[in-house]
């Protein structure tokens, strides 16, 4: 079997998150702990009780993600036994990227925080509220070419690019709201639906550009290994290892494409994988990734049962 772990990213949140893991295992108690400290933050606090509105914010809600996802990383090692060493590739959608990363010790779990707290709070500086919007373009004629085609009718009046290549029938625009806007009606003429999200700021789209300059900035200053695993990157759905070329990728993901189709496909293809586990809140890549590549068995880690039942199939 050649495993891939999988690592989610916003709009996973939910209050409550992690919250079994920390009743159940020291280490996932510890991890939670870590990143409070690196943060100057009770996030484990906001995670467990809420409110929502305040762990759904970017820049709660990604490093409070991350370190959901490093709580089971975490536990499957020292737990069970199963390390990320042992897995043929790590992915994450977005953020989970610096998840990815953190959990194979490419980055320190105290720097992925701090980055995915500054990466929230600059993708939120970026653009004033308002201006931007992203929308999701859904349905079974929905895919990137439609998509594109649908922007492209956006940009006519401003930024409209494609977001996010989640799966066939689900694909994501982001750009200038009136653009936005513009490419939901050529959408819907195309024959998608398409639902406005609500999202604080226009994400991986041009108008993204000062947070990208703040995050190579922030990305300049942080020690990046070799990961343990390849780490399978958003912008180029491939495989990387070399550091530098991570804080480059990372910097480009801000204002970049996430080709999650793309990065699942090639998994599943060239790059052998048979099982996909998604380490962290919630089944959304797990979703996507039976939609992508049915042949794969894919589940999602988040309570302690699903850890045990997942090291006890190993």
């Amino acid at each position: 079997m050649s495993l891939a772990f999988l690592f989610p990213g916003q709009g996973s949140q939910s209050v409550g998150m992690g919250a079994a893991l920390a009743d159940t295992f020291a280490c996932a108690r510890q991890v939670f702990e870590q990143v409070d400290e690196a943060l100057g933050q009770k996030l484990s606090r906001l995670m467990r009780e809420g409110p929502e509105e305040q762990l759904t914010l970017t820049e709660n809600a990604q490093p409070a993600l991350m370190a959901v996802s490093l709580a089971v990383i975490r536990t499957l090692d020292e737990d069970f036994g199963v390390g990320v060493e042992g897995a043929a590739y790590v992915a994450g959608h977005s953020l989970g990227e610096y998840s990815a990363l953190a959990a194979a010790e490419a980055i320190s779990l105290a720097d992925a925080a701090r980055l995915l707290k500054r990466r929230g709070q600059a993708m939120q500086r970026a653009v004033p509220v308002g201006r931007g919007a992203m929308a999701s373009l859904i349905g079974p004629k929905v895919d990137v070419a439609l998509a594109e085609q649908a922007a492209a009718e956006g940009a006519k009046v401003g930024v409209c690019v494609v977001a996010n290549d989640n799966n066939q029938g689900n694909v994501v625009i982001s750009g200038d709201a009136a653009a936005v806007e513009r490419a939901i009606e050529a959408a819907k003429a195309l024959g998608a639906r398409a639902i406005p999200l609500n999202v604080s700021a226009p994400f991986h789209c041009p108008l993204m550009q000062p947070a990208a300059d703040e995050m190579a900035e922030a990305l300049a200053a942080v020690e990046i290994a070799a990961p343990l695993a390849p780490v399978v990157a958003n912008v180029t759905a491939r495989p990387v290892s070399d550091p530098d070329v991570i804080r480059r990728l990372l910097v480009e993901q801000v204002t970049g494409r996430v080709r999650w189709r793309e990065s699942i496909q090639w998994l599943a293809g060239e790059g052998g994988v048979t099982r996909f586990a998604e380490a962290g809140a919630g089944k959304v890549l797990t979703g996507m990734a039976k939609r992508i590549a049915p042949e794969v068995d894919a589940l999602a880690l988040n309570t302690p049962q699903d850890l045990e039942a997942f090291a006890n199939a190993l």
